[in-house]
């Protein structure tokens, strides 16, 4: 029976090298041969994704920026976007409290002119992440990330409102101090979901604007009934997805929370456990 087989990447698909292992690409490779179809379903930008997919010989449909951003066979199924009133009142708690943020848009990422400035006030504020970081990772964070083809810089988010061609699709915020008060904030505004894919960010879509949204619309897509689905995670931004596939895998490095509420458990990522869990259960 054909499947729809939705793989996070950070945590899962990936190692902790940020890699995807031979063993991994193989076992894909397999599930693709046997008529299946592997889609990776991330919190990065399609862009990132697409970076991460061409250091291998898979191909595969993807549901970019949290599931807001779908595309198959070079076309765009679904878009989900922020509305401009709600990103403005977004921006403006994340300013008033001076947090660094990056905004995940249909062109690129924009990344604050400020980003150097408040990554550095960030780090001192959080000692104990400051520590646990290798001279080479201290500057990739506190480094002005350079423009791009898919990276720009911006000073006020009206910049980038002000292109009508631009839609917004994710806030990406790093934080620990102040992260439950800025939760707090945020629950006043309507219209947005808020979630996180590791312990030091959040991160802030449209209120539909989730992984198991990017699963619904692939799954019709190729016509596959959303029980024939399987979805794999690791962490809390993935739950959306887990929940509406027919089989949800948690990795064994998941949050606890994540692996409770998931049908079954595999390895970690540093044990190719996207790979056992295809066999195994698939």
């Amino acid at each position: 029976m054909k499947k729809l087989i939705a793989i996070d990447l950070d945590g899962t698909l990936l190692s902790s090298h940020i890699e995807i292992s031979q063993e991994n690409i193989k076992a894909l490779q397999e599930a693709q041969e046997a008529g299946h179809i592997v889609m990776i379903c991330s919190g990065r930008a399609p862009e990132d994704i697409k970076i991460v997919l061409e250091k291998t010989p898979l191909e595969c449909p993807i549901a970019g920026s949290n599931g807001t951003m779908v595309i198959a066979d070079g076309k765009l199924l679904s878009q989900v976007s922020i509305q401009k009133e709600i990103v403005q009142s977004v921006a403006k708690i994340l300013n008033e409290q001076k947090f660094p943020f990056k905004i995940y848009t249909n062109k690129g990422i924009f990344v604050a002119k400020t980003w150097s400035e408040r990554m550095l006030v960030f780090l001192e504020e959080n000692p104990d992440i400051a520590k646990g970081l290798t001279e080479k990772e201290y500057k990739f964070m506190t480094e002005q990330p350079k423009e791009t083809d898919t990276i720009k810089h911006f000073e006020k988010v009206e910049d980038i409102l002000s292109n009508s061609e631009v839609t917004i699709q994710k806030f990406f915020v790093p934080t620990l101090s102040g992260k439950n008060e800025l939760i707090t904030c945020l629950k006043d505004v309507k219209g947005i979901s808020v979630t996180t894919s590791g312990p030091y960010n959040i991160e802030i879509m449209d209120v539909n604007g989730h992984k198991g949204n990017g699963v619904k619309v692939m799954a019709e897509y190729f016509n596959i009934p959303i029980e024939d689905t399987v979805a794999i995670g690791d962490n809390f931004n993935d739950v959306p997805m887990l929940e509406v596939a027919g089989l949800s895998v948690a990795m064994g490095n998941a949050d606890p929370t994540v692996k409770e509420m998931a049908d079954v458990v595999t390895l970690t990522n540093n044990e190719h456990g996207v790979a056992h869990a295809i066999r195994e259960y698939i």
